[in-house]
């Protein structure tokens, strides 16, 4: 059993978010930042985890936005995603099913971290998105 001591909660440590009773330790804080480029290119780059405890609302606005928007294409990128799981999966396939609608492309760009690339395989879902190894792959995807 650890000894916090006389504190009933263990001591605070760089990064932890309070959480009522308990302490919890998250570096990895869900941000989806959008560009549109010169090119009428929608950048959608995510950083952090994807997954269920992470809200990912921002990314399923940003991937409905950028389907009903001017550009030419959408690139999200997944590079600095450290963990996702399947709400990730079904917030990527809204977007995915979306811009198919409005027929624009719609580009997964890496790297992917193992843990991501595993989610992918392992659903099967690797052969349904389209992936480049890069963004700046992906810019000039044909």
């Amino acid at each position: 059993m650890l000894d916090f001591g006389d504190q009933r909660t263990p001591p605070a440590l760089p990064g932890a978010r309070e959480m009522g009773n308990i302490r919890a330790m998250w570096n990895d804080d869900l941000t989806v930042d959008v560009e549109t480029t010169a090119a009428n290119l929608v950048l959608i780059t995510v950083r952090g985890s994807l997954d269920g405890w992470s809200d990912s609302g921002d990314l399923g606005k940003a991937l409905t936005r950028a389907a009903q928007g001017e550009g030419t294409r959408t690139v999200v990128d997944l590079s600095g995603v450290i963990f996702a799981d399947s709400a990730a999966l079904h917030v990527l396939m809204d977007g995915q099913r979306h811009h198919a609608a409005a027929e624009i492309p719609f580009i997964l760009a890496g790297p992917l971290s193992a843990t991501v690339t595993r989610l992918f395989e392992v659903t099967g879902l690797h052969e349904t998105f389209t992936f480049a190894d890069s963004v700046e792959q992906a810019r000039t995807w044909r």
